[in-house]
């Protein structure tokens, strides 16, 4: 008898999560259609990086003037379609990328609706700030990627010549690919500070761990952020670095804040036991 209730609640679970993943994705595959009809504004927002006019452009440029006398040179980067039904195909998948971003809030709240039943209070507290602040860091650093780290690698890469006879001709499956893989690293580069939250609330971190590495983790921001954005100017890989290396000192805060939070625990648990 018992087995049998046993299995029963397994398949009642595993019903409820095949319930779970069907509203997902009829949200998400409503999210992708309702971007694929706006073909005009969401293209506009995905190919905004290459024009010259982009926000990001126009505030190096005023940076630039300020700092230099040398006004800064324009660009203009042309992309083309190398394969005839491929426009289409990059039109659903950015339309599909869309849809999944829009509809994650809706996302994560059912998945967390359909996990928290078996959390504990406290655990069920530390879930939901793992994930909100989780979500919120990945958004930005999509925002950052999209708004400071692309166009900076976009305008190097697409006006960079060994020669003046080879011309850069940048395809559009290129231009995405580039663009989707960049905002995905910086958002999962942002999760760093919540990362180490959780590792110092489970005590696998300590913040005289992260200072005594920082000037280690100095050259390793520099390291990305040369990879990211293989510049050779110094405003770039700085304007890149910069944000790194403050969520790593962020982090350090985070940590201590935790630290202290968990010692303040502790004692207050030795009086209720005393």
């Amino acid at each position: 008898m018992v087995d049998k209730e046993g299995a029963g609640s397994f398949w009642d679970h595993l019903d409820e999560l095949r319930n779970v993943l069907l509203k997902i994705t009829l949200v998400a595959i409503l999210c992708g259609i309702v971007a694929f009809l706006f073909k005009e504004l969401l293209f506009t927002i995905v190919l905004a990086p290459k024009e010259e006019s982009f926000i990001t452009y126009r505030w190096i440029e005023k940076i630039g003037g300020v700092f230099s006398a040398t006004p800064v040179e324009g660009f203009d980067v042309s992309l083309i379609n190398t394969g005839l039904a491929q426009q289409f195909v990059i039109h659903m998948k950015t339309a599909l990328c869309f849809g999944v971003l829009c509809a994650s809030p809706y996302i994560l709240y059912q998945l967390f609706r359909f996990v928290s039943p078996a959390l504990y209070e406290t655990e069920r507290r530390y879930a939901l700030q793992v994930v909100g602040n989780g979500y919120l860091m990945f958004i930005v650093g999509v925002m950052i990627g999209y708004f400071l780290i692309f166009p900076l690698t976009f305008r190097f890469l697409g006006t960079y010549q060994v020669s003046e006879e080879v011309v850069n001709m940048i395809s559009l499956d290129s231009y995405m690919s580039t663009l989707v893989l960049i905002c995905l690293a910086m958002g999962v580069v942002f999760e760093l500070p919540v990362v180490c939250w959780l590792f110092a609330r489970m005590g696998f971190l300590n913040s005289a761990f992260m200072k005594k590495y920082r000037k280690h983790s100095i050259v390793g921001v520099l390291i990305v952020a040369a990879v990211i954005t293989p510049t050779s100017d110094v405003f770039t890989l700085l304007a890149v670095s910069l944000p790194m290396y403050l969520l790593y000192e962020a982090s350090i805060l985070l940590v201590s804040f935790t630290e202290r939070k968990r010692e303040r625990e502790g004692i207050e648990s030795d009086l209720m036991t005393t």
